[in-house]
């Protein structure tokens, strides 16, 4: 079950695609749309972030900030950012770590045994750090309910 609405954000750090590390602790003060998604170079993970992208000028009109989230290493992360035109950074969790404190762990992902990624999940922090909305699919072939995502972000 995912972190419930409520909750403070663990402080988890992932890789930025310059394979730095990148604290989500360091945009306290901002709203932050935290995507989680499974895989990069699929086609529900693109069209999810397509669609963030497209909505980042809406996003940053009421101080939010974009992270996308995904298991995959940095290079791949940064490969399937620049092919889709992403510019809000596209973090690598690789070690799980982020996945786990957030509790959107998808065990054997695709039917493959031991291969573990994230569900499709989107939480809305506050300027705290305090989650305030969470939307994670029952299935992750699903988007996000992107209307409920802004909405929530409005209303911060």
């Amino acid at each position: 079950m995912a972190l419930a609405v409520g909750t403070p954000a663990p402080d988890v750090t992932f890789l930025g695609t310059d394979l730095k590390p990148v604290s989500l602790a360091s945009f306290k003060g901002q709203n932050v749309v935290l995507a989680f998604f499974p895989a990069a170079f699929t086609g529900v993970c693109k069209a999810e972030l397509c669609t963030l992208q497209g909505a980042l000028s809406r996003l940053n009109a009421v101080n939010a900030t974009v992270l996308g989230v995904c298991a995959d290493l940095p290079f791949a992360n940064a490969a399937f950012a620049a092919e889709n035109g992403l510019t809000f950074p596209v973090l690598s969790d690789w070690t799980l770590n982020g996945i786990r404190a957030f509790d959107v762990e998808l065990s054997n992902f695709a039917g493959v045994e031991g291969l573990s990624r994230s569900d499709r999940a989107t939480f809305v922090l506050d300027a705290e750090g305090v989650v305030r909305f969470v939307d994670v699919t029952e299935n992750p072939g699903v988007e996000p309910n992107y209307d409920a995502v802004y909405a929530a972000v409005e209303a911060l």
